[in-house]
Formats: C-alpha cells, sequence, structure tokens
C-alpha cells in the first residue's frame, strides 16, 4: 500500500465537515471473531434459516441457542489496535461516530462514544413473554438455553434476526448520524447485508465521498481504497494524521 493513499485519506478527513464510520464482521477477525459467513465461520456450521431467524427462534428457542451459545463465548473477545485507533478519531475530531454492523460490542470497549448498533448488541437480553431484561452476565450464571426468572420463557439476544426489522431506534440514530456526512469511511463490510449495504450509496448521492478500508475492496465509488488488514491500515492512517497516542 503506497504512502499517497494514506495522504489522500488524510487529507479527505481533514477536509470532512462530517465524517462517520461503517463497519463489518472484519474490522474484528483480528480480535478473534470469524466472519460468520467464512468458510469456517458460524454459518457454515449452523444453516442461517434454522438458526438464524426469529420463526426458528419462535419454534425452537432451546435448538436456536445451540449457536446462541457459541455467541456468548465470542464475547470475551477484546478491541484490536483497529479499533482503538478508530477510537482516537473520534477522540480527537475526525470522526463523528459509527454505525456498526457487529453485535460485539468492540467499538465501545475501545473507547468510540458514539456508536449505532445496526443489528443489535450481545450485551443485552429479553424475555419474549415477559419483556424482562437482563445483561450478558445475567446469562453466563445460567444453565443453556437460559430462561426467565420470572415466566421461565427462554430468553431472546437483544440482536436482529434475518427476518428482523432494524430496530427503528438504530434506523432513526443512524440517519441522524449520517445527515450531513460528507465523508463515510466503510471498513471490514463487504456491504452485502441490506439496509446498511445502501448507506455508501446514500452518502454518495448527497455529494459525499467514501473511503475504503477492507482487504479485498468492493466499492466502486471509493475515493480512496486502503487494501489490507484492518488494524494495520487504521494505524498507518492515525499516523498519518499526527494523531498524539496513535
Amino acid at each position: 500500500m503506497s504512502d499517497r493513499a494514506f495522504k489522500q485519506a488524510a487529507q479527505l478527513l481533514r477536509q470532512s465537515r462530517k465524517t462517520v464510520a461503517l463497519t463489518g464482521a472484519g474490522v474484528s477477525t483480528e480480535s478473534g471473531i470469524p466472519d460468520f459467513r467464512s468458510r469456517d465461520g458460524l454459518w457454515a456450521r449452523f444453516d442461517p434459516m434454522e438458526y438464524g431467524t426469529l420463526d426458528a427462534f419462535r419454534r425452537d428457542p432451546a435448538k436456536v441457542w445451540q449457536m446462541l451459545a457459541e455467541l456468548i463465548g465470542l464475547a470475551d473477545a477484546r478491541p484490536n489496535a483497529g479499533h482503538r485507533a478508530m477510537s482516537l478519531l473520534e477522540q480527537h475530531g475526525f470522526l463523528q461516530g459509527i454505525i456498526t454492523q457487529n453485535i460485539d460490542g468492540l467499538h465501545q470497549q475501545a473507547g468510540s462514544r458514539r456508536v449505532v448498533e445496526f443489528h443489535g448488541s450481545l450485551q443485552s437480553f429479553s424475555c419474549p413473554a415477559c419483556g424482562k431484561g437482563y445483561v450478558l452476565e445475567d446469562i453466563r450464571r445460567q444453565a443453556m438455553p437460559p430462561r426467565c426468572t420470572v415466566c421461565a420463557a427462554i430468553l431472546k439476544p437483544d440482536v436482529v434476526f434475518f427476518d428482523e426489522q432494524i430496530p427503528p431506534t438504530a434506523l432513526r440514530e443512524a440517519e441522524e448520524l449520517l445527515a450531513g456526512a460528507d465523508l463515510l469511511l466503510v471498513a471490514g463490510t463487504s456491504c452485502q447485508v441490506a439496509p446498511a449495504a445502501y448507506l455508501p450509496d446514500m452518502v454518495l448521492s448527497r455529494g459525499g465521498v467514501l473511503i475504503e478500508i477492507n482487504p479485498a475492496p468492493v466499492l466502486a465509488g471509493a475515493a480512496v481504497v486502503l487494501a489490507g488488514g484492518f488494524s494495520e491500515m487504521m494505524e498507518r492512517l492515525v499516523e498519518e494524521l499526527a494523531i498524539p497516542g496513535g
């Protein structure tokens, strides 16, 4: 990767009035969380139509928890250098917020303050019968599948299954964050899952520009492509911006 691409990306960030990041599974693989769609990922072992839909959960929640139990183990992951570098961009005014498709909470752990969790979070759970809420540590103290302490129904993680709509709150927060954004930093996502996949085109249609960070670039309309691993590309970008602590 040439220094020129990083200089171009840094210049765009300096000139931007409002920059937002869109992140996906590729930003967390270096934290030990495999891409669910990879050859060895979750969907290679669990049919998403049998384990990843709300209908499947309603039919047989105990069966779906065979898959969800594996996700609980991923919650021990820790932020990588790329997460920390993205947090530095926000702290120093180069980034106004993140829209993430990930459910791992690693951006927040790294220090990012404004994060829209587009597909929900594995940090909280709800009872589909009575509505009582739980946090991850409550779940870890239970046998699988975890049950509501009030009504004994099997709990559901506050994540978006394949046949669920994006929560209205997440949609509203994403729209508010993107309002007026003239630069979208797209990292670690193939932009294949709607409606998050539409966000780059939305920014472009408003006259904005894109910076893409991916080992294998996918965005035809990106002004600058940093083709490489998330942590390395983010650390070099922070260095080019001369951010203290980077």
